[in-house]
């Protein structure tokens, strides 16, 4: 489909009822319009939701939530996001900007897709909805669909999202097929106290390649929330690389779950962009299941005012000889507050593996504050594992440099920040993306106010 507004989009998924049993008013299929849909589907939803019910919020005092309030995300005050208007739907459009040669965009609003041209995609690529491919790509989605346990404490909120999800893309790449540029997938959301639970599955075969970047935005600065799960699964031999880009408005509440597979010989690169709303919530799981894979996990965040950016990860190294590096870096103004929680666990008989974990955290202001919790468990021989974590002010030393050749002070905070970004930004080795999030941090800091 090419450069198509999608008017009456198709969506095999119904419109729903509301309840209000546990605070986020929940969309529950009418009787009739559940036979459209597979039974597993049903079936996994209906328990969903379940689950959902049943378990607790979250304690500040539990592990995994260490430092962070999951009662900070607003359920009683959210409801699932509505259609938008058609003015809404063109706006979301025309602010959808695809980086240079993008090979697929889409575009979502409030759970709806309104926009996709898919016209430079490679022959053989699935590219479709959510709703898509419950109809024509079943087995895939059996397949692979949040097979994962939430082992990083967003139990909870996994069965809200798999108990609502509606909307989101499949990706399929097949054997030996190389997608060269990136598919860009946005999610708006448009109205106020509502909620979107969009969903990516990328899925390769030996030795394809494929780029997926999903945004995140709302239209406004009311209350949002995006809950969103990623499933990032690499065939043999294969390479993924998949960037999340959270800019939500002032109020919004992001939570956000991934997971990533890597199987023998493949390569996985997972993104992490954390630019807005004032809570947001990432868990990055990535399970390293073949031998000579590798995972890259890469965030950088700028928190301002009084945001809370939680980030928790997992690398869990499955089979011997499998590598893995995660680069977390955190640039912090004003009164925010950044969590880092990371795990290397090896697996008993993941012998030979490297795996590394390092948070860099810059704190521009006295009342930023950094918490970062890194550790290890290693349960196999000849392996080489660090992990680290460090926060510090600028350095007077290079500010005084800068300074001293006539750069104003707000200018060389600037340059200083940026730099100590890049190197995160720089191993994603591929020029137009590290140009879009270039051009997003350099759009963040715009709208600062530099002491």
């Amino acid at each position: 489909m090419d450069s198509t507004v999608l008017d009456n989009p198709p969506d095999i998924l119904p419109e729903r009822d509301t309840l209000t049993p546990s605070g986020l008013q929940i969309a529950v299929p009418s009787r009739d319009d559940r036979e459209t849909l597979p039974a597993w589907f049903r079936e996994r939803t209906a328990s969903a939701w379940k689950d959902f019910q049943q378990l607790p919020v979250p304690s500040i005092k539990s592990e995994p939530w260490r430092y962070s309030n999951a009662k900070r995300i607003s359920l009683a005050e959210l409801h699932p996001a509505g259609a938008a208007s058609a003015t809404d739907e063109q706006q979301a459009i025309e602010q959808s900007h695809p980086i240079n040669n993008a090979a697929a965009r889409l575009v979502f609003v409030n759970d709806r897709l309104v926009h996709r041209d898919a016209a430079k995609l490679p022959a053989g690529v699935v590219c479709v909805s959510f709703a898509e491919a419950l109809r024509d790509h079943e087995e895939l989605l059996k397949q692979h669909f949040m097979k994962r346990e939430s082992f990083l404490g967003s139990a909870k909120f996994a069965s809200l999202h798999l108990a609502h999800v509606k909307a989101g893309t499949v990706v399929f790449v097949p054997k030996n097929v190389v997608v060269e540029h990136p598919i860009e997938i946005f999610h708006w959301v448009t109205e106020s106290n509502a909620a979107i639970f969009p969903h990516t599955l990328v899925v390769t075969s030996e030795h394809a390649q494929v780029k997926a970047i999903d945004h995140y935005r709302s239209s406004n600065d009311a209350l949002t929330l995006s809950c969103a799960v990623a499933d990032i699964i690499a065939g043999a031999g294969s390479s993924i690389t998949y960037v999340s880009c959270q800019e939500l408005g002032e109020k919004g509440q992001a939570l956000h779950l991934s997971s990533t597979s890597t199987h023998r010989d493949s390569k996985v690169k997972s993104f992490q962009v954390q630019l807005g709303g004032e809570f947001s919530r990432s868990e990055s799981v990535s399970d390293l299941v073949g031998e000579n894979s590798r995972s890259d996990m890469l965030s950088v965040s700028m928190p301002v005012g009084d945001q809370l950016v939680d980030q928790r990860t997992l690398q869990r190294h499955l089979a011997p000889h499998t590598y893995s590096d995660l680069l977390y870096k955190n640039a912090l103004y004003d009164r925010a507050h950044s969590i880092f929680s990371g795990l290397i666990h090896v697996f008993e008989g993941a012998h030979y593996t490297d795996a590394y974990q390092t948070c860099r955290n810059l704190l521009n202001s006295e009342e930023a504050e950094a918490s970062s919790m890194p550790g290890l468990e290693i349960n196999a021989d000849q392996v080489k594992c660090s992990h680290g974590s460090t926060s510090s002010p600028v350095s007077d030393e290079e500010l005084f440099y800068l300074k001293a050749r006539g750069i104003p002070d707000t200018e060389a905070r600037r340059l200083i920040v940026i730099g100590f970004l890049a190197n995160a930004v720089s191993r994603l080795e591929d020029e137009s993306i590290e140009t879009m999030i270039r051009e997003r941090m350099e759009e963040k800091f715009a709208s600062l106010v530099v002491a």
